[in-house]
């Protein structure tokens, strides 16, 4: 790999001494070794403490916490002791981070609630809040039934499917376009870009650029057409363009893109593991118990949340530089070894971090699960003998550190005879 010469102030937090030597010793959270087995990589950073030195992306470093500990130490103190303000990142700052870093484009300051402090921070996300506050949740789960059946209904017919691109991908989308009074069209493109954003590729910079782009399109629109969706909420929140743009950006990533992995990741669970394909299938176990625990093991979003040290900081022995970003992993904390809570206990325990913590916890955590567990229901119900159609050692992981689930779960099942066949 090569790595891209900075100087100190870009340069990773634990090579500052010589300015013209490219940094080795951080490891990386991307790149084939990291997407093939990510919790191998969370268990070597851990053995070296809980705030870590890594490489973001090609050339980007930070710090990464990867105990449990250490990320609600920085998620309780945001923002007290740790800004979300992305001007604090000495490399960005400084023109050091390239303009088409995957890195960049997840991580730089936005008109949003997510990247705000103090006032500014409060008043844009009281606008998400009070808007997703009425969202009828009886209708939505009324909407993803709908949805899902649609999907399924599409392929029900031929006994197999890619349960990622035919049912997990597109169910959210096409929920969330809904929610927001979006057109199929609009949706589409806004959602597609969403997850180009956080695959983390090399078109990163281009997908960020479409997005605004589309997210710009929708709060036109609506402003001469409002009507009972998020996006007209937001507006009469009194919030400018600018801010709308990026806080439909945040909200349809947040909503999206995660949920997809997480509805996948649940269908996995429920067919490769024991504990939960008799007990869910015959009602004994909710969906709900198996949701849960792939947040646990397998949060969607395993990395994210970037902050910055407001002054010399320490935890635990370990002294955390102002200027860097400090990255959050929610997929290591909720593996951390020191955890109370067994991995066998933890299918309906909802301690984990995978919807964050403190001032910038997910702010309609509910409104998430309502999506994922219609979804699950919804595919379990409709598809009977459902199982995987390849050994589960086959199935892959897509690529990105901000964003965990497969690339796709090909599966068997009953026809339904009573469906007249799809015609592609």
């Amino acid at each position: 790999m090569t790595t891209q010469h900075q100087p100190a102030a870009g340069r990773c937090p634990a090579h500052q001494a010589e300015p013209e030597a490219a940094p080795t010793g951080p490891i990386p959270i991307h790149g084939d070794a990291f997407t093939a087995d990510p919790h191998a990589t969370y268990d070597r950073l851990r053995a070296q403490g809980p705030i870590v030195p890594v490489e973001i992306s090609p050339g980007v470093y930070g710090y990464l916490a990867v105990t449990y500990r250490a990320a609600l130490h920085l998620l309780r103190n945001t923002p007290t002791r740790f800004a979300k303000d992305p001007q604090h990142w000495d490399a960005l700052r400084l023109g050091q981070v390239p303009a088409d870093s995957p890195a960049a484009a997840m991580m730089m300051p936005r008109d949003n609630a997510l990247w705000k402090d103090g006032p500014e921070h409060t008043r844009l996300r009281q606008a998400i809040t009070s808007s997703l506050a009425r969202v009828n949740t009886h209708a939505l789960a009324a909407s993803v039934t709908r949805i899902a059946d649609s999907l399924i209904d599409g392929f029900a017919t031929e006994g197999e499917a890619d349960l990622v691109a035919q049912f997990s991908d597109p169910l959210p989308m096409l929920t969330v376009i809904e929610m927001f009074g979006c057109s199929q069209e609009l949706g589409g493109r806004i959602v597609t870009a969403v997850t180009r954003l956080f695959d983390a590729g090399s078109d990163a910079a281009q997908a960020n650029a479409d997005l605004e782009a589309a997210c710009l399109e929708l709060t036109r629109l609506k402003r001469h057409r409002p009507g009972r969706d998020i996006t007209s909420w937001l507006i009469a929140a009194g919030l400018t363009d600018p801010e709308l743009v990026q806080t439909i950006l945040l909200v349809i990533g947040a909503a999206a893109p995660p949920t997809s992995n997480h509805i996948g990741n649940g269908l996995r669970r429920v067919l490769t593991d024991p504990r939960f394909a008799g007990s869910v299938h015959d009602g004994v176990r909710p969906v709900s118990d198996a949701l849960d625990e792939v947040l646990w093991d397998n949060p969607p979003v395993p990395n994210y949340s970037p902050l910055y040290a407001l002054g010399q900081q320490s935890f635990e022995g370990v002294e955390l530089r102002p200027g860097h970003p400090i990255l959050v992993s929610f997929a290591a904390a909720n593996g951390d070894p020191a955890l109370a809570v067994a991995p066998g206990a933890r299918a309906g325990n909802r301690g984990h971090l995978a919807f964050s913590a403190g001032a910038h916890s997910c702010p309609a955590p509910d409104l998430a699960r309502i999506i994922a567990e219609t979804a699950l229901e919804r595919a379990l119900d409709r598809l009977p003998g459902l199982d995987l159609a390849v050994p589960e050692s086959e199935l892959n992981n897509r690529p990105g550190t901000f964003l965990a689930g497969l690339t796709a779960l090909p599966v068997r099942f009953q026809p339904d005879t009573r469906l007249v066949p799809y015609r592609r």
